[in-house]
């Protein structure tokens, strides 16, 4: 029998979307599925809906840092207490050197969206230099040779027109902000849901016939 199918669209920028991968990646409940994680570009999906940015909607700029501290301690997944300077960063150049990577490296691309966002958003590092994104790419590539050539193909026209093909796919799947998931079942209907949020990982496990985990922060979750 085929296993459950997840697909999480990504951008390192979005310390939901990191939570969600933190999940995905990590719990167990998750490792009989097939997960595949789609680099897209947050502020693209954002201006193709017209969606206002959190952070520019009054009152919405405070309560977001408290939900992801509250979803962060119920979930048990780490994650600094402030904001990372200069947040919300720019992550054009992050999202092409993941792209250029699921292109020519697609098994290393887990690994290096775990130390993205782990590098920004528990350790504050700025992972937009030049230095610190090929550091990650020698760790899951092995190689500096091989990690130099992931970040100049991140530079080229195909790469650009794969990210905007696969933030444009994310939209025509109804995503107008991050996590977004799809979910495709295994049973003899064969649906295929879609969720938005880390608080509708609960939904998305009983969509996929996943049992959820005990504890207080999965019975939060709707």
């Amino acid at each position: 029998m085929s296993k459950p199918k997840i697909t999480l669209f990504v951008d390192i920028v979005s310390p939901f979307a990191y939570l969600a991968f933190y999940a995905l990646h990590n719990f167990p409940v998750f490792k009989q599925c097939e997960i595949t994680y789609v680099p897209v570009f947050l502020a693209g999906i954002m201006k193709a809906c017209g969606n206002t940015p959190p952070l520019k909607i009054k009152n919405k700029d405070k309560w977001i840092s408290t939900e992801r501290l509250r979803w962060s301690t119920a979930l048990n997944i780490p994650i600094s207490q402030s904001p990372p300077p200069g947040f919300p960063t720019n992550t054009i150049h992050i999202q092409r050197v993941l792209t250029a990577l699921s292109l020519s490296h697609p098994s290393a691309l887990p690994s290096a969206l775990a130390l993205f966002w782990q590098s920004y958003w528990v350790h504050w590092n700025d992972t937009s230099t030049e230095g610190n994104m090929l550091a990650i790419v020698i760790t899951v590539v092995g190689s500096e040779e091989e990690a130099r050539k992931v970040l100049e193909a991140s530079h080229g026209a195909e790469v650009k027109k794969r990210l905007g093909e696969d933030t444009e796919m994310a939209v025509r799947e109804g995503a107008f902000g991050l996590p977004w998931f799809v979910g495709e079942a295994t049973n003899s209907k064969g649906e295929t849901e879609r969720y938005w949020g880390v608080d509708h990982l609960g939904q998305l496990c009983d969509h996929l016939g996943l049992e959820r985990p005990g504890g207080r922060g999965w019975k939060a979750l709707l």
